[in-house]
């Protein structure tokens, strides 16, 4: 069953995200497993830049649809390129939510997925909240099986000195709960103006059903996505390059540079300085 095979490829290859992995098994889990739900699956991934958001999203996807991101049933819209002039809003809003109500028709078992929140015009994603509460029928289609994920870094800083104060607190990253994070990111997130969930119904009414914290990575953990970059790559793995790469990424705090700044992002580009 692909839930089982997802669950074993975001242990084996997602690096140093417990939470994650327990919060999107769980969710995909219920809710797949549910023949009936009540409303479509929401997600809202959080972390700062090179955690893996983007990476557990396709790879979700890839378990969902044969063709991945490819799929006919997998709309990724990303503010930049979708909906780059604030002035065009109402426009946007109109064709968004035709969009979304088309798609449906077409197949219920639909992934909407919406990139850089953080940079999402305030009020425009709110066009979507009829598609993600739990009325029965929308404009005459059975919607309540699509899954919707957002994406953001916002949220990412305070995981990060949540994560930090835990750390100096003596608290390992395998202990750090979803109540440690939540405050934190619900204040980033949800009450910052420039946020693309600013004041926005979906937050109010309680929609997204899983909030999804990506911690920052630390040495190991970077080590860790060399090792399978190479690999990936095809390349021989040979201690000295896997610690040089490790080592050649900017890492914060300052003083005790703990975590790395660019998260796993840029290992790959790096790698090839060796080879």
């Amino acid at each position: 069953h692909f839930v089982s095979g997802l669950e074993f490829d975001l242990a084996t290859s997602l690096v140093g995200q417990p939470l994650v992995r327990q919060q999107v098994m769980k969710g995909l889990r219920e809710f797949l497993e549910n023949p009936n739900p009540v409303k479509p699956l929401v997600m809202s991934f959080h972390g700062s830049t090179g955690t893996g958001k983007t990476y557990v999203s396709s790879m979700l996807i890839r378990y969902l649809f044969q063709r991945g991101l490819q799929s006919p049933y997998v709309h990724h819209f990303s503010p930049i390129v979708h909906f780059p002039h604030a002035e065009l809003i109402e426009q946007y809003k109109e064709s968004l939510k035709r969009w979304i109500q088309g798609n449906l028709t077409n197949c219920g078992r639909s992934v909407f997925l919406f990139d850089e929140m953080d940079k999402m015009h305030p009020g425009l994603i709110d066009v979507i909240m009829p598609f993600l509460g739990p009325s029965w029928v929308v404009y005459g289609t059975n919607y309540r099986k699509a899954i919707f994920i957002f994406i953001s870094n916002a949220g990412g800083e305070q995981i990060n000195n949540v994560t930090l104060a835990l750390w100096r607190a003596r608290k390992d990253r395998e202990e750090i709960s979803l109540q440690d994070l939540e405050p934190a990111i619900s204040k980033a997130v949800f009450e910052n103006p420039q946020s693309g969930f600013w004041k926005s119904g979906i937050i109010n009414e309680h929609l997204i059903d899983f909030v999804v914290p990506f911690l920052p990575l630390k040495h190991h953990h970077v080590k860790q996505c060399v090792i399978s970059e190479l690999v990936q790559q095809g390349l021989e793995v040979r201690p000295g390059v896997v610690q040089e790469v490790a080592d050649s990424i900017p890492y914060f705090p300052e003083e005790e540079k703990l975590f790395s700044s660019t998260g796993c992002k840029t290992v790959a580009s790096r790698i090839s300085f060796f080879f």
